[in-house]
């Protein structure tokens, strides 16, 4: 049973438990500690303990990230620590259990007026991931990002801004094989087209990667382009992967390697001029719209190439979990939200072929 005292202005409540008494205050009613204690006393019973010690948000999301995310790239690493310091902003100091619905929906929305829809999306997804375990781990009852709405005053681009269509791929394509010759910086623009690959991974690729014989290539690191670190881990285990390259394209990459000098690391795409050793993504994506500008075709970024990868073979009706397994994607439900637009056209004809083709049963 329950007790409870009254401590100046506020009440306390004391439960009998092992190994101590659990004791709660601040209440500014007795009633409000019974109901309380009356929902500490029924967890109780079900084998639950609560957690009463005050667990500031900033410093469980710090442990939550050593703790969880220990098998993800670099970059992916470092959008996490971004949200640990946008949590530091807002909520430095403040106990996680003390965190409101309202509180975090207004958090939302001061951090929605200087970013990206996309971007408050991405923040809340982390955040979300977190709070989850802090439920299961007794720390909270309430998941406060729940039904979240998100906002965000700058107009991010469309999904179909991001790539280029069936059409414009083969324009292009014809274009880069015109171009190998003018730069190592095409080649790489020609194997983003034609495997999907992120950009780090590309510049992370070695001779070695290469299997002519079996015109296969594997996945297995990526190099920190940024920093010049050197090679690092995917972006998750399913990005480990060996992808299956047309013909073509592989017989460039053979071609190349019979020219191209050695380096200590060597990296295909080596760039001795440049102090993280490889091309740099703005001089890819500057090469990029210079073709696609001149080729009348709105420009996209390197990282399009891979969307526009993915688009053209869905577009082809390729297999979605295929796709999914081609870009390393950490299950299919990504692959969906990303070409969510793409799979609802062909969904919309597949309807149509399904019915056809049973109204052509009953001819």
């Amino acid at each position: 049973m329950a007790s409870f005292q009254k401590r100046g202005k506020t009440w306390q409540y004391t439960i009998s438990a092992k190994p101590k008494p659990i004791r709660k205050g601040g209440f500014k009613t007795k009633k409000e500690a019974q109901v309380a204690a009356a929902e500490v006393e029924a967890n109780l019973q079900k084998g639950i303990v609560p957690h009463l010690k005050k667990e500031p948000f900033d410093e469980y999301f710090k442990e939550w990230i050593k703790v969880y995310k220990t098998n993800i790239s670099e970059v992916t690493l470092k959008r996490y620590h971004d949200t640990l310091q946008t949590i530091i902003t807002y909520f430095e100091g403040k106990p996680i259990q003390e965190i409101s619905k309202r509180e975090y929906q207004a958090f939302l929305n001061e951090y929605g007026k200087n970013h990206a829809k996309e971007s408050t999306r991405k923040l809340n997804t982390h955040i979300r991931a977190c709070v989850r375990n802090a439920i299961e781990e007794g720390i909270i009852r309430i998941d406060f990002t729940r039904e979240a709405v998100l906002t965000g005053s700058i107009e991010a681009k469309r999904p179909e801004e991001k790539y280029l269509n069936y059409f414009e791929s083969k324009r292009l394509m014809k274009e880069l094989y015109n171009r190998l010759d003018r730069s190592i910086g095409y080649y790489l623009l020609l194997l983003g087209l034609t495997s999907g690959m992120r950009f780090a991974e590309m510049v992370g690729l070695t001779r070695n990667d290469f299997d002519f014989n079996t015109n296969e290539i594997r996945i297995n690191k990526t190099w920190d382009y940024k920093t010049g670190k050197g090679f690092a881990k995917t972006k998750n285990d399913p990005s480990n992967r060996i992808i299956s390259m047309d013909s073509k394209t592989m017989q460039c990459f053979e071609k190349l390697f019979k020219t191209l000098p050695n380096n200590i690391h060597d990296l295909v795409f080596f760039s001795p001029s440049n102090e993280n050793k490889v091309i740099t993504n703005a001089f890819a994506n500057k090469i990029l719209r210079k073709t696609l500008t001149e080729l009348n075709i709105d420009p996209i970024t390197v990282h399009g190439l891979r969307h526009t990868h993915a688009s053209v073979l869905l577009y082809r009706k390729i297999s979605v979990y295929y796709v999914s397994e081609r870009l390393g994607h950490s299950g299919i439900d990504t692959t969906q939200k990303y070409y969510a637009h793409i799979i609802k056209e062909l969904r919309e004809e597949d309807t149509k072929n399904t019915l056809k083709t049973f109204e052509q049963m009953i001819v």
